[in-house]
Order: C-alpha cells, then sequence, then structure tokens
C-alpha cells in the first residue's frame, strides 16, 4: 500500500520568536510535516507556487520583501496578509489559509480600528473558499494552540 506523502506546509512570518513558536508547535503535532517558512508578502508569494503547500499559515503584517543585511524589507503593510490572500486570488492559487496574527485590531480604512471579528468577516466575504479561520497568536495562552490543532485535524 503506497504511503500518502507527508503535508506540506508554509508558514508566513516575519518576525523570528514567533516564527520558530509556529514551527515548533506544527512539529508536535506531526514531524513528518514538511514545513517551509516565508518572511514578506513576496516570498510568500514565490513559496506558494514553488511548494503548493497543503496549508498556508499567515501572518497578517508582513514586509513587502524579506528583511536582511542589504535589505530594509520595504515599507511595512500592516495588512500584507491581505496582499498575499489578493495576489493567490488573481493568479489562481489555492490552498487554505489560517491567518495568524498578534494584533487584537488593524487600522481601518476610516481611521477607525478593525477587531479581529470584523477582520474575520472582512476576510470570509472576500476569500470565502481559501480562509479557514483567523486565529489571535499570544505567546503567553495557548488558545491559539487548540484552535489551530483542530484545524489540521480537519484539513490535514
Amino acid at each position: 500500500m503506497k504511503q500518502k506523502p507527508p503535508s506540506r506546509i508554509l508558514v508566513v512570518e516575519d518576525e523570528d520568536p514567533k516564527l520558530q513558536h509556529l514551527l515548533s508547535f506544527i512539529s508536535t503535532i506531526d514531524s513528518n510535516f514538511q514545513v517551509v517558512s516565508a518572511r514578506s508578502v513576496t516570498s510568500a508569494l514565490q513559496k506558494i507556487q514553488e511548494v503548493s503547500p497543503d496549508l498556508l499559515l499567515l501572518d497578517m503584517s508582513l514586509p513587502t520583501f524579506d528583511v536582511g543585511e542589504l535589505e530594509a524589507g520595504g515599507r511595512p503593510q500592516g495588512y500584507g496578509g491581505l496582499e498575499v490572500l489578493r495576489q493567490m486570488a488573481m493568479l489562481d492559487l489555492e490552498c487554505p489559509t489560517v491567518v495568524v496574527t498578534g494584533y487584537e485590531a488593524f487600522p481601518g480604512e476610516s481611521g477607525e480600528p478593525v477587531d479581529l471579528n470584523q477582520l474575520t468577516k472582512n476576510l470570509n466575504d472576500e476569500f470565502p473558499e481559501t480562509l479557514k479561520d483567523v486565529l489571535h497568536y499570544n505567546s503567553t495562552n495557548d488558545e491559539w494552540k487548540t484552535k489551530l490543532k483542530s484545524i489540521f485535524s480537519t484539513l490535514i
């Protein structure tokens, strides 16, 4: 009997402590996952096309380009994750996506803050087939882990 190939997961996160925490948590769920990471809008789109992940874990606030010794990363985008989702839709790239953000609110177009409930509604309205959930990441609270583990068991 042929074994199913390991699931491919792309984690898009620009902050190293959060990225390491996510990677460590994923390895506790299943050490056979093939996990790839990206740190910006541009590298996320490249990796999605290269890897064809089975699941995308996407931060909402991302720089345009990877930050490095010679590169500042470009203008930070509070809605960099939204840009990734829109580019995926435009390029007809389909991948179940879970937004994992450390922010509880984002600046709205009218200047009013957009909380996580409203962000979730907005993203679900725009990406009903792609978006699976929006999770609030908090390094001192395990609620996001419980929700993410449940999503993994449902999708992968």
